[in-house]
């Protein structure tokens, strides 16, 4: 008796094994081919590299050819191809060849467990700024976000003009995919890389590998909603009446309510040179108010402020004596007191001579 979560779990470090010339001993019965285009900064490399693709395409038995004239490469099976899917590998390494990824990295797409994903950002966004900023997002300051992103997913990814080319696992090909889609409809890179970092810290616990994971995941929130942009005239509808509005007055209806329609024409000549000369009155006023403005003068603010007469009484006697005081001083003289001192000082020194 055998346990049934154990048939379905798969052990560690197990690998499918690979197909052997036993397993198709007669080979292909047609020869297929693929071809793509390659542009033109990338001829330089692909000749010096191109010996290099070759020799290790014959290990597959797929043969490859380079035009230059035509700016083409092309992969074609032999008789003695006997795997079906070599000739999708090699289609495949012509592709990321082709996209700028360097043959070290693109010819691992020749072993069983390593696929490769090409995509297509151009189409995403409309704006060529918009685009441009969002793939510079994706790279990060100094290619520091793409490197998390290959090591998290253990992929190799390569941003190249209007695609991004990724070479790795199955598992990691998917997430790569995600990030990459999400960051070009504007959310930042770093939330699924936060992600990507729990998962991989949750799936070494082995109790936690049969839960769900919810809980443990972050959920991330646009916090700057835009709001509605609301008219500036705002119309407002009026209420529904089955009655049709009331029909205007015409000029004759007009005339017959103020009575001028049954004036002469001499009258009404008089009438409405009378109405011209008053409206000319009118305009005349006004324009002699508008010009006598000029010669009105400014209010003008009082310069010193009156100051409050204060109710303290004064003493006149007192003012008076100060008065006859500075009369019997003559002007520059010295003081009675003062005369006094410098007279016995001087008596003092006739005295000593």
């Amino acid at each position: 008796t055998v346990d049934e979560s154990e048939l379905l779990t798969v052990p560690d470090g197990w690998k499918e094994p690979a197909f052997t010339r036993e397993d198709n001993p007669k080979g292909l019965l047609e020869e297929s081919s693929f071809a793509t285009l390659f542009p033109k900064y990338r001829e330089a490399y692909l000749k010096e590299c191109w010996p290099l693709v070759q020799k290790a395409l014959d290990e597959h038995f797929v043969n490859a050819t380079l035009d230059l004239i035509e700016g083409s490469m092309t992969v074609t099976t032999t008789k003695k191809t006997f795997d079906p899917y070599a000739i999708i590998r090699a289609r495949d390494l012509i592709k990321l060849l082709a996209r700028s990824v360097p043959f070290e990295q693109a010819v691992r797409i020749l072993q069983d467990d390593v696929a490769c994903d090409i995509i297509k950002i151009g189409t995403l966004v409309r704006k060529r700024d918009t685009f441009i900023k969002r793939r510079g997002r994706l790279l990060g300051p100094k290619g520091s976000t793409l490197k998390a992103l290959e090591l998290l997913t253990n992929c190799y990814i390569m941003v190249q003009g209007n695609t991004v080319s990724a070479l790795g696992p199955f598992s990691g090909l998917k997430e790569v995919r995600k990030v990459v889609l999400d960051t070009m409809k504007n959310i930042h890179p770093i939330y699924n890389i936060k992600t990507l970092m729990i998962k991989r810290e949750l799936s070494k616990d082995p109790e936690l590998r049969s839960q769900s994971w919810e809980r443990f995941l972050p959920k991330f929130k646009r916090k700057n909603l835009k709001k509605r942009k609301e008219p500036k005239k705002k119309t407002t509808k009026k209420e529904y009446t089955p009655f049709p509005p009331p029909q205007p007055e015409s000029q004759i209806d007009k005339e017959l309510a103020s009575g001028e329609y049954f004036m002469k024409e001499r009258q009404k000549k008089r009438k409405q040179v009378e109405e011209i000369k008053a409206k000319q009155a009118d305009a005349v006023k006004k324009r002699q108010e508008e010009r006598n403005k000029a010669f009105i003068p400014p209010k003008e603010k009082p310069a010193v402020k009156t100051k409050k007469a204060s109710t303290e009484k004064i003493d006149i006697e007192a003012i008076k004596e100060k008065v006859k005081n500075a009369k019997k001083k003559k002007l520059g003289a010295l003081p009675v007191e003062e005369v006094k001192l410098k007279m016995a000082a001087d008596e003092k020194k006739k005295k000593k001579k």
